[in-house]
């Protein structure tokens, strides 16, 4: 083709209905006749595109770049920043009413110290030994073997049989069937009552008891996920009688009683969740019974006597409140029916959120004791025992399932970190080792368990699930104390 260019010097405007493009041996525009609404014909809107691209790549060039004031992770143009800042993925954005600051949240006072503290992988083998002392101490007396509570349900029994199931779905499933069993098993799984999904993912927990519920009325779902999920299953659920609400936020800052579906309807709450973990737990226990419970119990703490006239004819007031007759009192709601999730990750645990402090402080424990617990809490299932092709190709497969939106996230690693035990010549050997792990778990769980049980909850730990399916297999479950559901003490 012969040289060209497309903006002609000294001659006229192409003709009507003509190509724009200007031929440079010829000096003059091309004739070929253009599509309605186009500028150039076939044959050079290629060449007009590059020529664009070129001065639009120039223009570009000459512009500066700066970082985002919002968040210095990305950049932007100088010349665009105003109307940059208004569309920001960073920019503050109005806060729902359920939101409130650090309403789930621990005393800040208390985590000063955590500051001057060194890894695991720094500490001498005395100081790691008297650590360990201090642990076996206070695990003294607590019952180190769970009950075995591995229960399926029929919800789930075509999709475990399904043959197109791999390794990953069919571990999955088999964990919400045994979660599943559980909560039916604790009379849990009914009509008339609200399911809030905490650290929700996929909602694939939630998707499974609304399955197994079928047609029950008034049941509504309540998922809670502080990040961005791909590939959800809540937009699955179309039934009128269930209701499925996305809160896109962290539960540290979660207040349930002031979601407006709660307030309406006022139905009884039952938490659960699967890998809930470390401190997201303890946000959970306190957002539920704590700012919840409480919080609901005050509104319906009534003088007597307002109470009975609320129900009673005038009549009936004097002679009830005379007799004292108990019976004519409403029956108090009971604002968490239950609790059911299945714990793991305790060294992502954080002493200014946990629930279980004064059990620590009664056996003459502090933050810098639990500081170093929690992190060995990770001996029990950081695979330390895998080869490294092994380990490589269990790292492969991470990325996939993180690539693919997977949820999973609690057993399958192989880290080397500061506190793992390959970190420093120990003198434990590998099975000690895991021991001490689980040691670390119990402990930081009977906080928990004793926790539930100053709030007016019978709670229970077990093992839900075979530790080849998933080493991270405890349970927490609770009930409310006047619960008629089967007996469940720790």
């Amino acid at each position: 083709m012969a040289a060209s260019a497309l903006t002609p010097h000294g001659t006229a405007f192409p003709e009507e209905g003509r190509c724009g493009y200007f031929v440079e041996k010829k000096k003059r525009f091309c004739r070929m006749v253009v599509a309605a609404g186009k500028r150039f014909c076939g044959e050079h809107a290629g060449a007009s595109e590059v020529w664009y691209r070129l001065t639009l790549s120039r223009e570009e060039n000459a512009r500066k770049r700066i970082l985002c004031p919002l968040d210095p992770k990305h950049t932007v143009y100088e010349d665009q920043l105003a109307k940059h800042l208004k569309k920001c993925n960073s920019r503050e954005k109005p806060k729902p009413d359920f939101f409130i600051q650090d309403i789930n949240a621990g005393l800040k006072d208390e985590t000063e110290i955590l500051d001057q503290l060194v890894p695991i992988s720094s500490l001498s083998e005395e100081q790691l030994e008297n650590l360990i002392k201090k642990l076996r101490k206070a695990s003294e007396g607590l019952n180190c073997t769970l009950k075995d509570q591995i229960m399926s349900h029929p919800a789930l029994h075509d999709a475990l049989n399904d043959p197109k199931n791999g390794d990953s779905a069919a571990k999955h499933l088999k964990q919400q069937a045994s979660i599943l069993g559980n909560i039916e098993n604790l009379k849990l799984l009914g009509p008339r009552r609200c399911f809030v999904e905490f650290g929700a993912g996929k909602g694939k927990l939630s998707h499974w008891v609304d399955i197994a519920l079928k047609d029950a009325e008034k049941v509504h779902f309540i998922l809670v996920e502080k990040v961005t999920t791909r590939f959800k299953v809540d937009g699955k659920h179309r039934k009128k009688n269930s209701v499925f609400e996305r809160l896109q936020i962290d539960i540290q800052h979660l207040c349930l009683n002031k979601i407006p579906l709660l307030s309406k309807e006022k139905l009884p709450v039952v938490g659960i969740g699967k890998h809930l973990c470390g401190v997201a737990t303890d946000l959970a226990l306190r957002c539920l019974v704590e700012t919840y419970a409480a919080s609901c119990e005050e509104r319906n703490e009534e003088p007597l006597a307002k109470r009975i006239k609320n129900d009673k004819t005038g009549k009936e007031i004097n002679t009830l409140a005379k007799e004292g007759n108990e019976k004519s009192i409403p029956e108090k709601r009971t604002p968490v029916a239950g609790i059911v999730i299945a714990l793991c990750c305790h060294h992502r645990c954080d002493w200014r959120h946990y629930v279980g402090k004064e059990y620590f402080r009664a056996l003459g424990l502090g933050a810098v004791d639990f500081h170093y617990f929690q992190r060995m809490s990770s001996w029990a299932t950081c695979g330390m025992r895998k080869t490294t092709l092994e380990a490589s190709n269990i790292a492969t497969k991470r990325r996939d399932k993180h690539n693919d939106g997977c949820e999973e996230h609690d057993d399958e690693g192989y880290r080397i970190t500061d506190d793992s035990p390959e970190s420093f010549p120990g003198f434990l050997t590998v099975e000690e080792k895991k021991k001490i792990g689980h040691l670390c778990k119990l402990l930081i769980d009977q906080g928990r368990i004793k926790y539930l049980q100053q709030k007016g909850f019978s709670p229970a730990l077990q093992y839900y699930i075979d530790p080849l399916v998933s080493l991270e297999n405890v349970l927490l479950t609770a009930l409310p104390n006047h619960s008629s559901s089967p007996e469940t003490s720790a």
